[in-house]
């Protein structure tokens, strides 16, 4: 959540990092490259064109992914954001320069508040919040939107997220219960000017009525504006997977809020980007504190106790970005899933749920786990270079110079594939 400035500078951050990365990095399983090439390097140019990371030839793991390679190739699933860029130069806390929104992702196209959708959190790091994790543990189930934001302005978005379920749901706190929305934030203040609370409720309602299925927005839009991972611009991400037909067919997405990470830690498809691309740092020294916000839905039938199992398996793909998780770091992750629906009024004193068997869970595992590692490298590669508040500058990772390290590692496939 924190991102701490540190006297000792992010030369030093790095030379601490580098021998256990080293010693981390397993047996050589190709020759190893030649040195990165010395001198300095221009950043990204400002109008270069992004790209997602398997249109760069970036491909991660094995299966295929959906037609969007998003969270909406999920049948229901929906996302809008509300992104928020204006002044620049020195911080006028309160007024600005602000780099900041919200991003709301809608678990169904139907009534998902009188047909709740099994649910379950898993909490890798807990320096951050995300709300209304409490009720999704002890009832296993999701009942509202899910908002991204920034650290201080929770409590607008979660007034926001109550709006639109007043709004959509008139008995709520009248004939029927009350409602604890899910809200998780991640700390921009290193571009942003957080105290401003430049975030509003009608933010929120005016994300939701923008969400779409279709494709999704990514890079330094929404709540991954002002956003900044393993020391380049990052943001939001989103990435699916259809699993084998032998393995139910089911198609399983993600979504990220990503904000941490050392610059020296990060690895992409196993090759050391990060002490291959050393320069571009940002002006400010941040040392790799920040927080990731992970979301993965599924149309599988799966009970809240298996998505347990899936949100915890969201830490394998974070981990092979290369983060170690660092203390200043809230790394909240949720799970979802559409293919059971929970009724308000099951009308009995039993209600029946399907679940895919135990035994046969690894092809969700391995697509939940692709698709998380596939998002977070999308909200790097999208995202755009960005000045922020006392013209503190997030780079954004060049994409030429990304390509190269992965050609050099042997790491590089067809663009598109």
């Amino acid at each position: 959540m924190r991102c701490p400035r540190l006297p000792s500078g992010a030369a030093l951050a790095a030379a601490l990092l580098l021998p256990s990365l080293l010693a981390c990095a397993g047996p050589a399983a190709r020759p190893a490259p030649p040195a990165p090439s010395a001198g300095p390097h221009p950043p990204a140019p400002a109008g270069e064109a992004r790209r997602r990371a398997r249109d760069l030839g970036i491909v991660i793991g094995r299966m295929p992914t959906g037609r969007l390679n998003a969270i909406t190739d999920v049948p229901g699933v929906r996302v809008g954001h509300v992104t928020h860029r204006r002044g620049t130069g020195r911080l006028d806390p309160g007024k600005g320069p602000v780099r900041t929104g919200v991003t709301v992702i809608l678990p169904t196209s139907d009534d998902f508040w009188h047909n709740k959708v099994p649910a379950a959190s898993f909490v890798l790091n807990g320096n951050g919040e995300m709300t209304g994790l409490h009720y999704v543990r002890e009832f296993g189930v999701l009942e509202t939107p899910i908002v991204f934001t920034n650290t201080l302005a929770v409590g607008r978005a979660l007034d926001g997220a109550i709006q639109y379920m007043l709004r959509r749901y008139p008995g709520i706190g009248v004939d029927e219960p009350t409602v604890t929305p899910v809200v998780g934030e991640c700390d921009d203040s290193a571009l942003n000017d957080m105290r401003g609370l430049h975030v509003s409720a009608e933010d929120v309602l005016e994300a939701a009525e923008r969400a779409t299925e279709g494709p999704v927005e990514e890079g330094a839009v929404g709540g991954g504006t002002g956003m900044i991972c393993y020391e380049f611009k990052c943001g939001i991400g989103t990435a699916s997977r259809v699993l084998p037909e032998a393995a139910g067919g089911f198609t399983v997405g993600a979504i990220v809020q990503a904000n941490f990470g050392a610059r020296g830690e990060l690895r992409v498809d196993g090759v050391p980007v990060g002490l291959e691309i050393r320069d571009l740092l940002p002006v400010l020294e941040l040392l790799g504190e920040g927080s990731l916000l992970a979301v993965v839905a599924t149309d599988a039938p799966l009970s809240a106790r298996q998505l347990e199992r899936v949100a915890r398996r969201i830490a394998l793909a974070v981990g092979r970005t290369g983060t170690i998780s660092r203390d200043g770091s809230g790394d909240l992750f949720l799970a979802f899933a559409t293919g059971n629906r929970v009724p308000v009024e099951p009308g009995g004193l039993t209600r029946s749920l399907r679940e895919v068997d135990d035994a046969r869970l690894n092809p969700m595992f391995q697509g939940a786990e692709e698709a998380v590692e596939e998002a977070i490298l999308n909200a790097m590669t999208m995202a755009t270079t960005t000045f922020g508040q006392d013209d503190h500058v997030a780079h954004a990772i060049p994409l030429d110079r990304l390509r190269e390290a992965m050609r050099r590692y042997g790491r590089l496939g067809e663009p598109g594939r």
